[in-house]
């Protein structure tokens, strides 16, 4: 970890223990920004992503632990659906290319303030998301002005354990590692309740002109 901007740990720290939920990109954050495209049925090409066990287990941790979580971002894409109810996410805005508006809608459901959100992006759409945030994080590979929106940079890059970087410091900054610990040894971990996950597709919002139209998803099952 380096700390992107003027920021002390002391600070830092002190940012993570206040924080409620955790929103994040997808393409260059979970994944590694590569994407890859195989024949369908007949002309369709079916897009297929990859995604970190590491990040995986660190998201589930959050959750369990009563941090909430949910991706935005500016491609609409059925892997990341699944992935995101895969691991009990709360919240999948997906083909937003201006991401203020999500970042507000959630807040607003949650009765949260930007104070209490720690967010994860990597390229300039990031950057107004990552001013307002309580903890504005960053992979290795984000652009430099991305890392210098951040509070924190992990050392690892997008799709290969960046995510987990973050969660794991957040829960160590809120002293639950050792509760961690204690669940890992007796495989008995704390599942707080909660509403389905909501998502909301920009392709389906511009067609109803509905500000809050939003499908709730099944509950994700296992997933690292």
């Amino acid at each position: 970890m380096e700390d992107g901007g003027c920021v002390n740990k002391k600070d830092l720290a002190a940012r993570a223990r206040g924080i409620k939920i955790v929103l994040m990109d997808v393409d260059g954050v979970l994944t590694d920004g590569k994407m890859y495209y195989i024949p369908g049925r007949g002309d369709e090409m079916v897009e297929f992503k990859a995604f970190h066990a590491l990040d995986g287990i660190g998201l589930r941790l959050l959750n369990n632990f009563g941090v909430r979580t949910g991706v935005i971002t500016g491609r609409e894409s059925p892997g990341t659906e699944e992935r995101a109810a895969q691991l009990g996410m709360s919240y999948a805005y997906l083909g937003f290319l201006s991401k203020l508006v999500p970042m507000e809608e959630i807040l607003s459901a949650e009765g949260l303030t930007p104070r209490q959100l720690a967010y994860i992006g990597d390229d300039w759409t990031d950057i107004p998301l990552l001013r307002r945030a309580g903890l504005a994080c960053a992979p290795a590979n984000a652009l430099p002005e991305v890392k210098k929106a951040s509070h924190f940079v992990a050392r690892k890059e997008g799709g290969l354990g960046a995510v987990r970087e973050v969660c794991d410091f957040i829960l160590s900054a809120q002293g639950k590692m050792g509760e961690v610990m204690r669940c890992v040894e007796t495989a008995h971990w704390p599942s707080p309740a909660k509403p389905p996950m909501r998502i909301v597709r920009y392709s389906e919002r511009k067609k109803t002109g509905a500000r809050g139209a939003a499908k709730p998803a099944r509950a994700g099952g296992k997933a690292r």
